[in-house]
């Protein structure tokens, strides 16, 4: 069965959720956004891209920090709403050089940082 971006569940501003997820360690990466544009780029490319909201332009990760995230595979939710990028991430996923952009916990009621940057 041939995969048609058209039959995924896009939000009033024609965009879906992305959770990027390490394909050798199972560790949440990030979150973001596409467009279908970006879901047919980055599974013709092999090179995962997203939309950014706040420059209303296409974002390709890596492409000016160098940590590239990789598509290994791309998964689609039960109520296809929602997108699964595995990848082979090179460098922090995260803006702040932290490989993961999930480094705060809720432990007892307080925020406890688990990871410092690289």
């Amino acid at each position: 069965m041939a995969f048609d971006p058209a039959t995924l569940t896009f939000d009033a501003n024609g965009l879906i959720p992305v959770i990027a997820q390490d394909h050798a360690s199972g560790d949440v990466l990030m979150f973001a956004w596409m467009n279908a544009a970006a879901v047919a780029r980055t599974l013709a490319t092999g090179q995962v891209t997203y939309w950014s909201r706040s420059r209303a332009a296409f974002w390709i990760k890596g492409e000016t920090s160098g940590h590239t995230q990789a598509l290994v595979e791309m998964r689609i939710d039960c109520d296809r709403d929602c997108l699964l990028v595995r990848v082979n991430q090179t460098g922090p996923a995260c803006h702040t050089n932290r490989l993961s952009c999930f480094y705060t916990a809720i432990r007892d009621g307080a925020e406890v940082v688990l990871t410092d940057p690289l």
